[in-house]
């Protein structure tokens, strides 16, 4: 009798056990059809540091017959693709504007002397994944204050300074260089790597000769090292094979910054050209609306004062309006992204489907500086959405369990990140 595909898989895996055969035997096709492989994930993290007005973000009702509050109405075209959080924070995370970058890392006590930062979502995921791509990971940001703000960090607290140039970040993404050029670079990644071994062999002599805090310092470093150096290892292999062809032309920045309603759109459309492409399955995007000036919040007419002091809007009127009018305009954004994934397909499945689409803040109320209560919403990503899960306003859960589910959804075999106490209760894929 003729094997199928299952029976040879299983007696190919017995007779492995038997004979104490432990070796890579090469790829067979039958063994492909045999195993159906994970299905692919993206991530898209994106916060505002400002957040949005909270009285018109969260429904009154929960579960999946929430009346849509003013900020969802312009998403529920994609209902049934998204769910909306209420009670959700990061314990211990409280200092006002210090906390925004502490949204993807849940590090406590971010005024603290002895602060430090810790491992940011996209970092954590990129550590078990990023490897698969071309770039492990990308970090965005709109009117970033590129020295002090970014939503990546490293596991050492290290800040990953964010693109903020769209033209650049096409030309990484999707120009290929002539083959002088990339012989160049391969070249240029070999005489770094030689230098990074000159340095482990400088600095490992040392190690005895130090204290046991030195030794922590010293550790870490080699830790930054050894990450780099794969990191490189990865450049080079990647640098032989061509980029992607994509039919969107090249963008042209939008310098003035008062336009980062228009940068955001901007931004948006790279962030999901990068996905798409399969150039990374994993994105950050920090809209920095702290160093938001004057902007034009609807069309060419301008905001009364910059964004920050928009945000401090002491219930005065004017301010409000122009706070809903900019912060309706980003939803608006969110809802044609989704719109956009759901229509691009990837073989049998949507990029929506394939891409946990995250959009929140550190911020609950940016006018009395509130870091509770957070504006939550979650799409795609083959979650079991159309709900508002509201948890206990005054007594939060930890975001973290939010973390803890969005990684598990990735393939990533984890219980714990950040202040985590398990995964989320009521969301499900």
């Amino acid at each position: 009798m003729t094997d199928t595909p299952q029976a040879f898989h299983t007696n190919r895996r017995r007779f492995l056990q038997a004979s104490g055969i432990s070796i890579a035997l090469p790829w067979l096709e039958s063994q492909a059809i045999a195993s159906s492989p994970a299905k692919t994930k993206r991530m898209l993290l994106i916060s505002n540091n400002l957040g949005v007005l909270d009285r018109y973000f969260f429904p009154e009702d929960s579960g999946a017959n929430y009346k849509a509050s003013k900020y969802l109405e312009p998403l529920q075209i994609h209902r049934s693709q998204f769910t909306v959080f209420s009670g959700l924070s990061h314990p211990y995370v409280e200092g006002g504007h210090s906390t925004e970058n502490c949204f993807l890392t849940a590090a406590k006590h971010p005024t603290g002397s002895q602060f430090r930062n810790t491992i940011s979502l996209d970092q954590y995921a990129a550590e078990s994944l990023g490897r698969q791509t071309r770039f492990p990971t990308l970090n965005l940001g709109i009117n970033i204050d590129r020295a002090n703000r970014s939503l990546s960090w490293t596991r050492d607290g290290v800040l990953l300074p964010a693109i903020d140039s769209p033209s650049a970040l096409f030309r990484l993404l999707f120009t290929n260089g002539t083959e002088a050029e990339r012989q160049a670079v391969i070249q240029k990644l070999k005489r770094q790597g030689s230098i990074l071994d000159t340095i482990n062999s400088a600095t490992n002599s040392l190690n005895t000769r130090l204290s046991k805090n030195d030794r922590r310092r010293l550790e870490q470093y080699f830790t930054s090292i050894r990450e780099l150096e794969k990191r490189l290892l990865d450049s080079g292999q990647w640098e032989s094979r061509p980029k992607p062809v994509v039919d969107e032309p090249p963008p042209t920045d939008i310098t003035d910054s008062a336009r980062f309603i228009e940068k955001f759109d901007q931004m948006l459309t790279m962030a999901r050209l990068a996905l798409e492409t399969d150039s990374t399955r994993i994105v950050s995007l920090m809209v920095d609306a702290f160093a938001t000036g004057v902007y034009h919040y609807e069309g060419d007419t301008k905001s009364m004062t910059g964004y920050h002091n928009l945000s401090h809007h002491g219930q005065r009127d004017e301010y409000l309006r122009q706070l809903e009018t900019t912060d309706l305009r980003q939803m608006a954004l969110l809802s044609k992204q989704i719109s956009t994934m759901k229509e691009t397909r990837i073989q049998d499945e949507s990029v929506l489907d394939q891409t946990m689409l995250l959009f929140g803040s550190n911020m609950g109320n940016a006018n009395t500086h509130t870091n509770t209560n957070l504006p939550i919403l979650l799409a795609g990503g083959g979650f079991k959405h159309g709900q508002h899960l509201a948890f206990d306003r005054e007594r939060n859960s930890p975001l973290s369990n939010l973390y803890v589910s969005m990684l598990q959804n990735m393939g990533i075999a984890t219980d714990q990140f950040g202040s985590s106490t398990g995964r989320l209760n009521g969301l499900n894929f």
